[in-house]
């Protein structure tokens, strides 16, 4: 998907205010980084739904300082974030 449309998936739905940055960035850790999510954080996490946290991931997969990362190894993280974010519910 392209950035056009991750960042209108995102303005759409106001995702990026709904949740705070502490979770924002404990979730960007846990998938970007090495790091665990908080109970909190993952039920924030699955307010917002799938769609935004897929959006966001992506967008953040289109910046520039970021292309070194393998694509596939963080999709499988996220994916890994979302379901334990689910179990936790």
């Amino acid at each position: 998907m392209a950035t056009k449309e991750n960042d209108q998936i995102i303005k759409e739905n106001n995702f990026e205010t709904k949740m705070g940055l502490p979770y924002v960035l404990e979730a960007f850790t846990s998938i970007f980084k090495i790091g665990s999510i908080s109970n909190k954080c993952r039920s924030e996490l699955v307010l917002l739904g799938n769609v935004c946290h897929s959006a966001l991931v992506k967008r953040t997969l289109e910046n520039t300082l970021l292309k070194g990362l393998n694509l596939a190894t963080i999709i499988a993280k996220r994916t890994q974030t979302w379901n334990n974010c689910l179990a936790l519910i």
